[in-house]
């Protein structure tokens, strides 16, 4: 079983709590929670072991098990672990996919673990992508049966897609399915587009186990990590069971257990409004927490909020403690209002008291982290620009070259001006002839790369410029993690951690900006963050960092919650029009870029949409009526 956690109870016993249906234990990270669940699955195969049992794991692919993986092979090389008796039988491939594919579940799996522990080969079961049409049907019959001769599973784990699918059994899938040859939703393709660099690229069939197989597992774990898989997992754990949510059949297992972290677990209701579920004690970010919420459900904004209002929606144990309505609305709406302002630096000469940043020093010496070579201005370039223009000391620091984001078309483009201008170069003739006869599961060329790289550092450059930044405060970070040439990259490694520290070293700044944006579809910005905390846990005794303070903005993906924003900074139209003028400076990424997610707005509306809304929800609570407002959240260290 998973160890003892904070909020663990016996699997097939929810919480107490009328909403949810499956079982299911919320921690603060997903690496904490993947390091648990290996241990459940080593305690099996070592149970299995001594009975002298194989013991039979279903597995699951993406992004969602890696850690999982990365500690069983942990377990297996510095404390013995052995997969001798281990059979193993993947949920799932693409079809058709050849197995050396680097796409491949067959490829994923070896890459992941199969390379790295001591199970038997012939043990090794993953769907065979290359089956021929006419043999599809009876090679699932096959597999279905191999797995039933060894007993059924011992252990399924599974990953959640955002149409509820577990393996590749999308919305209508029976409960009583069995293994079969499936349509990919078109949300599960462009899930994958990152991976297969566009959505042309990503096969629309998949070879899958069915739900009627998954469910006769003894014992099954679902992980759910980050921000983008939240309604979902609502909608699994809360909602009925339904075919066209697929995962909620495992309402019907008894011996399911749903592994979240904070961010997955948000919008379940005892998380997001646990006033409804229990008593709760009313921290002062919970009090904020609950009257946004009731303000957006009301409609009113704060100061308009009534005792009943309150009593009618659950929340009357709140004002037990402050009084009347009045008084907490009153509270809320100056907290609230303290949020917003125009010097995201910090006013000189003013009170500072409840101003979100300090009036000194007045020129202060600041770093902007962006994860690529367009996040700076996509995600906070107004307040970019309100740094610059108010006179501090600005930095970027671009910390991944974002060459894999460079389209082959876009590339080429550069490569033939290049030999145009240079009819002799044997390196332009290099990179026209590897793009123009490059294969899907071709790996960029190291010169390929280089000029990609190049490109996206051109257009970082001429956006810098236009806000007025010199070139010498423009750093290009190239972290070695992110240099594989692959969509899959490297983990966090030393030589990351070390730039990040010498550049703040160096510059030894008053403010940090960083992108605190996990749902990035392709990890990139989880781990520039990671590299950021690590870089500051080991810079922290220095005494300049004593004077250091670090906000965090969202990429484009998600915003912050009104009650999570602790630095509003408001925007003119003008200043959003700059904005938009700065992000077009980044051309590669505009009109098809590769890395959409499931949004088709180009990014600068993207930007912009949010921005507003931002905005709207501030107007909405009964504060000033801005154009745009860009967020953030201040992080302690």
């Amino acid at each position: 079983m998973i160890k003892e956690s904070i909020n663990f109870k016996e699997a097939g016993k929810f919480e107490e709590t009328r909403f949810e249906k499956i079982h299911n234990v919320i921690f603060d990270s997903s690496q904490e929670a993947s390091v648990l669940v290996a241990q459940e699955i080593a305690n099996i195969i070592q149970r299995k072991e001594e009975l002298n049992e194989p013991c039979v794991l279903g597995l699951a692919t993406g992004s969602s098990p890696i850690k999982v993986y990365e500690e069983l092979v942990r377990l297996h090389k510095e404390e013995g672990l052995s997969f001798a008796n281990v059979v193993t039988f993947n949920l799932d491939e693409y079809y058709p996919m050849d197995k050396n594919n680097i796409q491949s579940y067959w490829y994923f799996m070896h890459e992941h673990l199969f390379n790295h522990v001591n199970i038997l080969p012939e043990n090794i079961n993953i769907p065979n992508g290359n089956i021929s049409s006419e043999d599809l049907q009876q090679y699932c019959i096959d597999y279905e049966m191999k797995i039933k001769s060894y007993g059924g599973l011992d252990f399924q784990l599974l990953g959640i897609g955002r149409t509820g699918h577990i393996g590749f059994n999308e919305p209508g899938s029976h409960v009583n399915s069995g293994t079969r040859s499936i349509t990919l939703d078109h949300l599960t393709r462009v899930d994958a587009s990152s991976s297969f660099l566009g959505i042309d690229n990503v096969p629309r069939k998949a070879i899958t186990m069915g739900i009627g197989t998954v469910k006769n597992a003894k014992r099954i774990v679902l992980l759910g990590w980050g921000i983008s898989k939240a309604e979902i997992i609502k909608k699994t754990i809360e909602g009925e069971i339904s075919s066209r949510v697929p995962a909620t059949y495992l309402q019907q297992h008894n011996n399911t257990t749903f592994v979240l972290d904070a961010e997955a677990s948000s919008e379940l209701t005892r998380v997001k409004t646990p006033w409804l579920v229990k008593s709760v004690i009313w921290t002062e970010e919970l009090k904020l927490k609950a009257v946004v919420w009731l303000s957006e459900l009301t409609k009113k904004p704060f100061l308009k909020l009534t005792d009943k209002d309150y009593n009618d929606n659950g929340m009357s144990s709140v004002l037990t403690e402050e009084g009347t309505a009045y008084d907490l609305n009153i509270k809320m709406f100056n907290k609230m209002q303290q949020t917003i302002t125009g010097w995201p630096g910090g006013k000189p000469n003013a009170d500072d008291t409840y101003r979100p940043e300090r009036a000194t020093p007045e020129k202060k010496r600041i770093i902007i982290f962006s994860p690529h070579p367009d996040d700076d201005v996509i995600s906070m370039g107004g307040t970019f620009d309100r740094l610059v223009e108010q006179g501090h000391d600005v930095h970027i620091a671009y910390q991944t070259s974002g060459n894999i984001a460079v389209s082959n078309e876009e590339a080429l483009k550069f490569a033939e001006i290049s030999k145009a201008l240079n009819p002799n170069s044997v390196e332009s003739e290099n990179i026209i002839h590897f793009l123009k006869n490059k294969k899907s599961n071709d790996v960029d060329s190291l010169e390929v790369r280089k000029l990609k790289g190049y490109i996206r550092r051109s257009e970082s450059l001429a956006a810098t410029r236009y806000l007025n930044v010199p070139d010498s405060n423009v750093n290009f970070l190239d972290l070695p993690f992110y240099e594989t040439g692959t969509v899959k990259k490297n983990n966090l490694g030393e030589a990351d951690i070390e730039i990040m520290c010498d550049i703040i070293e160096r510059i030894k700044p008053h403010q940090i900006y960083a992108a605190g944006d996990l749902a990035d579809p392709h990890g990139t910005h989880k781990v520039c963050l990671d590299s950021l905390f690590e870089a500051l846990k080991r810079l922290k005794h220095k005494s300049f960092m004593d004077d250091c303070w670090v906000w965090l903005y969202r990429g484009a993906w998600h915003e912050w919650e009104s009650y999570q924003i602790e630095m509003a900074v408001p925007m003119s139209p003008d200043q959003v029009l700059k904005k938009r003028h700065a992000i077009f400076f980044h051309q590669s990424q505009k009109d098809g870029v590769m890395f959409q997610g499931d949004d088709s707005r180009e990014f600068w509306i993207r930007a912009e949409d949010r921005n507003r809304l931002t905005a709207e929800k501030y107007h909405a609570l009964g504060l000033a009526d801005y154009s745009a407002i860009e967020a953030f959240k201040r992080y302690f260290f």
